[in-house]
C-alpha cells in the first residue's frame, strides 16, 4: 500500500535516517535553509523555457514570479526543466514529440518530492504535453500561459503570426509583393516576447486552459510583456500552495463538464482545430470519455463571437483590451451554454469568475444573440473517406465551398506535393479537391501542419483564393481556408484516403457532416489489393516507438500505452 503521509514530499524531506540525510543535504548545496524542510508544500515549477522555442523565451521571468508567489504563501518552490517544443524550428513537426514531452513531465513529477505543480506553457504543444503528463500523475496543478506577442505592425497595418505568413507567402508566389517586402514583414510581425498573437493553437490552448478552469482568470489574453501577466504568475504561485493544502488535484478540475465548457469556448473564440486532438488526448489520460461525437453534440448551436485572425480581423492584444475570455464565457453562460458550477483552480466556480466580466469592444467580442459568425465551431465530417471522422473549421472556410462536389487532384505525400504544385502544367482548376496523403500520425510521422496546402500559382494568378483541401494532416491554428483535416483512419494506417486517385469525385456537405469518395465498392476492393503497408521511416529510437504505438487522430494521437495514469506513488527509495 502507498504511504499515507500528509504530503508526498515528507516521504523525502521529512525522514530522519540515511535517506533523509541524502535528500536534504544535496538540496542544501545552493543555500536552502533547514526550515524549508519543515513540512511546507513543495511546489514544482515545470518550465519549458528554451532558446530553441522563441515563444517561451521569457519564461525565466515568469518562473521567478511564480516562485515569489510560492514563497509568499509559505511553500518551497523547486524549478525544473522539461522538453520544450517549438513550432517554428522543430522538425519534422513538434506534434511528433508532444507525447515524448508528456512522458518527461509525468515521470519528473512522479519521481521527485513534489506536492503540487505550476506548468509554464506557451508555444502550441507545450500546453497539451504538460497537461497530459500532469494528468497522469494527478497532483494539484495550475497552468500559467506565457501570453501572446504584441500585435504585428507593417506599413500602418496590423499583421498576425502565421495568418499573414500564409497570405504573404501566397502573394510572393503570385508575384504581388517583392522579396524585399517579404523580408521587411518578417521583422515587423514578431516584435516582442510571447506566442502567436492570432487565435492560433497557442492562443487557443491558453484559452482552453482558462475555460477548463486550470488557469487563473485572465490567463488567455494578457500579452506576454504586460505586467499583469507577471501578476497572474505570482497569483498562481500563491494559489498552488493553497490547492495542495485543500487537496484539489487536477482530476477534480478536469471533469467532463470542464471539457464541455472548453469545447463551447473553442467554438466561441473561433479556436484552432488542434484543440480537438489535444483535448481528447488530455481527457483520455484522466479517464474522461471525450470523443468527436462530443465535439459535434456540445458545439452544436454555439456561435463564433470573437473577431480575430484567422477567422476575422483583430489580434490577441485587441482581445485582451476588449475583455478577454471572461467576457466570452459570460456570453456563453448567459445563453445557457456553460456548466456554471465547474470548479476552477482559484477555488471558485467558472461562473463566479466570469458572471460580471465586462466587454469593452463589441467589434472584437460580439454578443451571443448577434454573433460574428453563426454556428461556426468545429464540425465533424464522416463518410467512407473518414469513417472515424475528419474535422473542418467553418469559421475559417469559404461559405460557398461548404457544400461541394469536385474532381480529386492527389498528392501521395508532402514531397510529391512540393514537387508538383508549382508546375504550370498541373491538371487542376478551382473546382477541384486537393487531396494529400500520408501526413497523419504514422505517415509523416507526427501529423504535421501541412493540411492547408498552398494553392497552385497558376490559380492564384487568376484570383482563386480558396479550394477544398483534404488530408490526414493537421493545420496551424493560424491558418484559414476550406480545409478538411485529421481524416481517420489515416492513409498510412490503411484508411480509404490511401486509395484515392486523380479524377475520383469527392462530395462534401458540411451541414450534413458528410465526406464521401464517389467510387464503387468493387473498385475500392480492387485498389485495396494493391495497397502496401508502409514501413517506419526510422527503424529505431523514438520515431520507431511512436510509429508502432501511436493512436489515430480521433483518439487524440497519444501513444497507446500512455492512455490513463499511474498516479503519484513511487514504491522504492533510490539507495
Amino acid at each position: 500500500m502507498p504511504p499515507t503521509k500528509k504530503l508526498r514530499s515528507i516521504q523525502w524531506f521529512g525522514r530522519q535516517d540515511i535517506y533523509g540525510f541524502i535528500y536534504r543535504s544535496w538540496t542544501k548545496n545552493r543555500g536552502v535553509p533547514q526550515d524549508q524542510f519543515d513540512g511546507r508544500p513543495v511546489i514544482g515549477i515545470c518550465n519549458t523555457y528554451s532558446e530553441l522555442v522563441p515563444c517561451n523565451s521569457h519564461f525565466r521571468t515568469i518562473a521567478e514570479h511564480v516562485k515569489a508567489g510560492v514563497l509568499e504563501a509559505g511553500g518551497f518552490p523547486l524549478e525544473f526543466p522539461v522538453m520544450s517544443l517549438g513550432e517554428t524550428l522543430l522538425r519534422p513537426t513538434a506534434m511528433l514529440y508532444r507525447n515524448l514531452a508528456s512522458m518527461d513531465v509525468e515521470e519528473t513529477l512522479r519521481a521527485n518530492p513534489i506536492d503540487g505543480t505550476v506548468l509554464l506553457v506557451g508555444c502550441d504543444k507545450t500546453t497539451p504535453s504538460l497537461l497530459m503528463g500532469a494528468s497522469s500523475v494527478d497532483l494539484p496543478t495550475i497552468a500559467v500561459s506565457g501570453g501572446p506577442m504584441l500585435s504585428g505592425k507593417y506599413r500602418g497595418t496590423d499583421i498576425g503570426s502565421g495568418t499573414n505568413v500564409w497570405s504573404m507567402s501566397e502573394d510572393l508566389r503570385a508575384g504581388k509583393i517583392s522579396l524585399e517586402e517579404f523580408h521587411e514583414a518578417e521583422s515587423c510581425m514578431h516584435r516582442s516576447h510571447g506566442h502567436c498573437m492570432t487565435m492560433g493553437t497557442a492562443s487557443t490552448m491558453a484559452s482552453m486552459v482558462e475555460a477548463l478552469g486550470l488557469g487563473m482568470p485572465g490567463n488567455a489574453a494578457y500579452p506576454a510583456v504586460d505586467a499583469r501577466r507577471n501578476v497572474l504568475a505570482r497569483a498562481a504561485g500563491r494559489r498552488i500552495v493553497a490547492m495542495v493544502k485543500e487537496k484539489i488535484t487536477i482530476k477534480k478540475i478536469l471533469s467532463k463538464k470542464a471539457f464541455e465548457n472548453a469545447i463551447r469556448a473553442n467554438a466561441a473564440i473561433g479556436g484552432s482545430t488542434n484543440a480537438v486532438i489535444h483535448l481528447i488526448a488530455i481527457a483520455r489520460r484522466l479517464g474522461v470519455n471525450l470523443t468527436l461525437d462530443d465535439w459535434d453534440r456540445v458545439g452544436e448551436g454555439v456561435h463564433t463571437l470573437v473577431n480575430l485572425m484567422p477567422s476575422g480581423k483583430y489580434l490577441m492584444e485587441d482581445f485582451c483590451y476588449a475583455g478577454g475570455l471572461p467576457a466570452v464565457l459570460r456570453e456563453l453562460g448567459e445563453n445557457n451554454r456553460l456548466h456554471k458550477d465547474a470548479l476552477t483552480v482559484n477555488g471558485q466556480t467558472l461562473w463566479e469568475n466570469v458572471k460580471d466580466a465586462p466587454c469593452w469592444n463589441r467589434e472584437v467580442i460580439f454578443p451571443f444573440k448577434k454573433p460574428f459568425k453563426k454556428n461556426a465551431g468545429i464540425k465533424v465530417l464522416r463518410g467512407n473517406l473518414a469513417p472515424q471522422g475528419a474535422i473542418i473549421k467553418p469559421s475559417a472556410a469559404t461559405p460557398k465551398l461548404l457544400k461541394h462536389k469536385g474532381r480529386a487532384v492527389v498528392f501521395e505525400n508532402i514531397e510529391d506535393f512540393h514537387k508538383r504544385i508549382d508546375d504550370p502544367q498541373l491538371d487542376i482548376d478551382a473546382n477541384c479537391v486537393m487531396v494529400l496523403k500520408n501526413c497523419g500520425p504514422k505517415g509523416y510521422p507526427g501529423m504535421a501542419e501541412v493540411g492547408n496546402m498552398p494553392l497552385p500559382p497558376k490559380l492564384l494568378k487568376k484570383g482563386v483564393t480558396d479550394m477544398i483541401r483534404i488530408s490526414d494532416a493537421r493545420m496551424s491554428g493560424t491558418a484559414y481556408g476550406t480545409v478538411v483535416l485529421h481524416a481517420s483512419p489515416e492513409a498510412a494506417a490503411g484508411g480509404l484516403l490511401a486509395l484515392v486517385q486523380d479524377g475520383d469525385m469527392i462530395e462534401m456537405d458540411v451541414a450534413k457532416g458528410k465526406l464521401q469518395l464517389l467510387v464503387s465498392e468493387k473498385e475500392i476492393s480492387r485498389r485495396r489489393k494493391g495497397w502496401k503497408k508502409p514501413k517506419p521511416q526510422l527503424s529505431r529510437g523514438y520515431w520507431r516507438l511512436y510509429f508502432d504505438h501511436v493512436n489515430q487522430a480521433h483518439e487524440g494521437a497519444d501513444l497507446d500505452f500512455l492512455v490513463g495514469g499511474s498516479g503519484d506513488f513511487v514504491p522504492r527509495d533510490n539507495h
